[in-house]
């Protein structure tokens, strides 16, 4: 079995349980501490702490999962890193698989068999005062008893545009045009709210433009 870790790759041979209650394959790296490339007949496995640190470097360090198996290949030989089994791919993969897990279990939802809905995996600035999360109000007290205010701010994306969905042969025009025709984008761009002490933005904040900045000055000014 092809096993991915922090410090190269590796080819081990790998023997699961097959006693009669024995849990099935990929349930037995996960309890090990892998995570399978496949579910069914497992070759590749990653280990928890080589997705932990890629996502870190990917987070911090804008490293891309192509660069980041590179240097593993490096490590594993350093004369010969062709030679090194390929599973880019399965790490783009397992890598997505295991972001949304994790977020799943930061946000309650590791345990439960509930589906989160959209912005459920959104936290609001967590410094700022709450009721109910970090602020125990008791009575008819609000926040104006305990002096505490919130600020925020708007920032907009006009060069996040969008094209409205189009027939496959007509993408290469599309694509090709140095500046797409206002009418054939469905949004000019993207605008969002943002704690103004901290950056943590709002959740369902998140809005597209289909007016450009006149629309984001019409926003400002009702805001």
């Amino acid at each position: 079995m092809v096993i991915v870790d922090k410090s190269g790759v590796h080819r081990l041979e790998v023997r699961c349980c097959d006693c009669p209650d024995a849990m099935s394959p990929d349930i037995q790296m996960f309890q090990h501490g892998f995570f399978p490339a496949s579910f069914n007949k497992p070759k590749t496995v990653f280990t928890f702490r080589v997705l932990d640190d890629f996502l870190l470097d990917n987070l911090e360090c804008g490293t891309s999962a192509m660069n980041y198996y590179s240097k593993l290949q490096r490590m594993s030989s350093s004369m010969f890193p062709h030679l090194v089994p390929d599973q880019y791919r399965e790490l783009m993969r397992v890598a997505r698989q295991w972001r949304q897990l994790k977020s799943m279990k930061w946000h309650g939802f590791g345990h439960s068999s509930d589906n989160p809905n959209a912005g459920d995996f959104a936290l609001f600035c967590p410094a700022c005062p709450q009721p109910g999360i970090n602020i125990s109000l008791s009575g008819d007290e609000s926040l104006d008893d305990w002096k505490y205010t919130r600020s925020f701010v708007m920032d907009r994306n006009f060069k996040a545009e969008h094209l409205h969905p189009i027939k496959t042969a007509t993408i290469i025009r599309a694509v090709n045009q140095a500046n797409a025709a206002q009418h054939k984008l469905e949004s000019t761009g993207i605008g969002g709210v943002a704690c103004g002490q901290h950056g943590c933005f709002v959740p369902h904040s998140m809005v597209d433009f289909q007016k450009g900045e006149r629309q984001a000055g019409h926003a400002i000014q009702h805001s």
